[in-house]
């Protein structure tokens, strides 16, 4: 309940997890079928960089700061573009002052994205995260924003009634146990929706289980699971985080081939030391299989 993203809000963690989140997005909208992103730890949806916050620890400058107005590789920049092109319509003017002031949390970047027929359920507990969450999507008739732990949305709300969709998985890490929740909500989700697209995100640090984590994974013997992992900095002389992750089930064909290109470039873009790495592989099936929901 104490957690803030503001102080975290554009990082690296978020880069990964964002640039992901649009093409998972992008993929959905290859279909004219409508779908649902049900966001269950979805925070205050828009973060205001300029705040004594997010200027306390600037931890955006190090992440979404150095791409959005960057030279990029042009197969990089296509992957990036729906998640960049995001950003730089909340900053029409981040080209000319040099930097940004507004960056979207996964439910306002996953609405920026919808058609007209696409839906948004974003769970926030937080009361007063809750109340801006609410304000923020208030009229918006393709978004339900609900008060409630994320933890049981994976329950109550699945599958949703459009049958097609995505489940994004964020929770802020601040209790012991976390990993084995993730595993375990993912096992409850899945059985209820297996056609779904699932996206959890876990952070990378000193002493986390995620050996552990991933073996847990592999035992629910789901056949489609896709990792990646971006770590800017070592973890040895540091308690913070250095790294994040993300799992995604039932990924689209071609997200295995895009994540090959995009991590080796936010490795060098984004890394803090010389122990920056990234990596990309399978947990379960591989991509000659894989044709995604």
């Amino acid at each position: 309940m104490n957690y803030r993203h503001i102080y975290h809000a554009g990082n690296f963690a978020d880069v990964l997890k964002h640039a992901v989140l649009a093409r998972l997005v992008t993929y959905l909208k290859q279909k004219d079928k409508a779908f649902r992103v049900l966001d269950t730890h979805a925070g205050i949806g828009l973060y205001d960089l300029s705040s004594d916050q997010a200027q306390k620890t600037g931890e955006w400058r190090d992440g979404i700061g150095r791409l959005v107005d960057a030279e990029l590789p042009v197969p990089v920049a296509a992957i990036l573009e729906p998640y960049l092109a995001a950003v730089r319509d909340l900053n029409p003017h981040s080209g000319r002052d040099g930097g940004i002031t507004h960056y979207p949390g996964s439910p306002k970047l996953a609405r920026m994205l919808f058609r007209p027929q696409d839906r948004l359920s974003a769970m926030e507990l937080h009361p007063d995260d809750y109340e801006t969450l609410h304000r923020l999507f208030d009229g918006d008739f393709q978004s339900r924003i609900t008060r409630l732990d994320g933890w049981l949305a994976l329950g109550a709300h699945l599958p949703p009634k459009e049958k097609r969709g995505l489940v994004l998985v964020d929770p802020p890490f601040e209790k012991e146990g976390e990993y084995e929740r993730l595993a375990e909500g993912l096992a409850r989700a899945y059985r209820r929706f297996t056609g779904g697209l699932y996206c959890l995100w876990y952070p990378l640090k000193k002493g986390a289980p995620v050996k552990e984590f991933h073996e847990a994974l592999k035992a629910l013997e789901i056949p489609k699971m896709l990792c990646a992992e971006l770590s800017v900095r070592s973890d040895r002389d540091i308690t913070g985080l250095a790294g994040s992750g993300l799992v995604i089930v039932n990924p689209p064909y071609t997200l295995k081939d895009e994540l090959d290109i995009l991590l080796p470039f936010l490795k060098e873009r984004l890394r803090q030391d010389r122990f920056a790495s990234a990596r990309c592989f399978w947990l379960r099936g591989e991509t000659a299989l894989n044709r995604g929901p």
